[in-house]
């Protein structure tokens, strides 16, 4: 196309689409973006809603600063002086054991015990189990171009009963997935290279608290519970994820955003890009980045590129049901010692995590009340499901009068489903990707982004949509068209 000013078309309007086109906004003012949406709001899975003095986070409640995207997409749209840290009082992560509540072991982090004694200590293991964890060290690291599960990686390290009681529920909290399909290389990379370079995951989580400790200033080892410290790098909005939202699209160029838009088709024309849409008249572009999820994006570039789709259509996801609880703070007849649990499959119980969203952070919850979200689903318990709303919230009130002694009926309850939302990087993810990555090269002007690619926390979601833009940024400003 040789039309002035360019046009670029962003399908999708989660926070990946919504980081895409300010991006693009910001390199170039004066190209025309648009944002094209299916449903009838912006942020896809991100939702905040307030109700009778709570704030509820409908999904994500908050993103990790170890990586930078997110916290500086907030400080480009002026909510940088926002961004609430948890409460450092109660930064702990639970696990169920037996129908109790247990702390992770101090100095564990997902898959690394970093110190010995709170291994010894903990009620989580038996004492074979201990042994086994404490022999780590002593463990032959495993061939270095495997692409290896997440549990075969776990149990070949730590032993079974750590992999069943403590690694598999946390990560199981994060990702939702079967983790005898997981990918380590696409999910957790970070264990992988620290086997490889200290042949040890005691060693490796040593070095790297060595490390954080001398650039932070201080002497020793980092103190206290690693996953206290993990939840030390996450923030939230003060006013929810919804005003990250927000803030992004009142910064995007008027009338950029078009609501209710499905999209059936991507064309390729002579020079540019064609978007079909399900009803209403063709739309023509310079170019054209999906953010859509990987199965619609399969479905939108059938017909442009068969290999590419069936590649995109490979990726699968998992669906999950978050139920939000309030309490009044008596109701609630066990103590609250940190900000959330986690459930072991091996515990057999219908959820997979519950987190006390209202002891993260401030403001989420009036004074005296408590607000909880129970996590159900995933992809081994898919078939919970299959129920309607009042049979989840029934399980989920249920497992909390069980495991925090929850009194009485909730002030109010909300259930949100999130159908096929949560992809799953199986073993081959990686390569996978490298493959869908080639097909997209073959087509300048077109670019894919999301969370189904290379990481699938809101951070990861910003840098894809950053990339995403600035790849089509360049190829017009050379003067080459999409």
């Amino acid at each position: 196309m040789t039309s002035n000013p360019q046009r670029i078309l962003v399908i999708g309007g989660g926070i990946t689409g919504l980081a895409a086109a300010y991006r693009l906004t910001e390199l170039d003012p004066h190209r025309q973006i648009v944002l094209v949406e299916a449903s009838d709001r912006l942020g896809g899975v991100l939702e905040t809603v307030r109700r009778d003095g709570y704030l509820i986070e409908r999904s994500a409640d908050n993103f990790i600063t170890n990586v930078p995207w997110a916290v500086e997409l907030s400080k480009r749209v002026g909510l940088g002086d926002q961004l609430l840290a948890t409460d450092e009082r109660l930064r702990a992560a639970l696990v169920v054991r037996n129908g109790r509540l247990v702390r992770v072991p101090a100095g564990f982090s997902l898959m690394a015990p970093g110190r010995a004694w709170p291994i010894v200590t903990t009620p989580l293991l038996s004492s074979a189990g201990k042994l086994r964890v404490l022999a780590e060290r002593f463990v032959r690291g495993g061939a270095p171009s495997a692409d290896e599960s997440l549990a075969a990686f776990a149990r070949r390290r730590l032993g079974v009963e750590a992999f069943e009681r403590i690694v598999q529920p946390l990560v199981g909290g994060i990702y939702t997935a079967d983790p005898e399909k997981l990918s380590l290389a696409a999910t957790l990379p970070r264990f992988q290279e620290m086997e490889r370079r200290w042949g040890s995951l005691t060693r490796g989580i040593r070095e790297e608290n060595a490390q954080v400790a001398s650039e932070s200033g201080f002497s020793g080892a980092v103190n206290g519970n690693d996953a206290g410290a993990r939840y030390s790098q996450f923030v939230a909005p003060r006013e929810g994820l919804s005003s990250l939202v927000a803030a992004v699209a009142a910064r995007l160029p008027a009338g950029c955003v078009r609501l209710r838009s499905p999209v059936r088709e991507i064309r390729r024309r002579e020079q540019g890009w064609t978007i079909v849409p399900t009803a209403g008249e063709p739309l023509d572009c310079d170019a054209v980045i999906v953010t859509a999820p990987a199965p619609a994006a399969a479905k939108l570039l059938a017909g442009l590129d068969e290999k590419l789709s069936l590649a995109l259509a490979e990726i699968e996801y998992a669906s999950t049901a978050v139920v939000s609880l309030a309490f009044a703070r008596n109701q609630i007849r066990k103590p609250l010692d940190g900000f959330g649990f986690v459930v072991p499959a091996i515990e057999r119980r219908p959820i997979l995590a519950a987190s006390f969203a209202s002891l993260k952070f401030p403001g989420r919850a009036p004074a005296d009340h408590v607000l909880v979200r129970v996590f159900i689903g995933g992809a081994c318990q898919s078939e919970l499901l299959d129920g309607d709303d009042p049979a989840i919230l029934e399980i989920a009130v249920e497992q909390l009068r069980m495991l925090i002694g929850a009194e009485g009926s909730p002030a109010f309850s909300d259930v949100a489903r999130w159908p096929h939302s949560m992809p799953q990087y199986h073993i081959g993810h990686l390569e996978r990707v490298a493959t869908i990555e080639r097909a997209v090269s073959a087509w300048p002007g077109l670019a894919l982004a999301g969370n189904a690619y290379r990481g699938v926390g809101i951070p990861h979601c910003v840098h894809s949509g950053n990339q995403a833009a600035e790849k089509i940024h360049a190829l017009l400003a050379s003067g080459v068209h999409g």
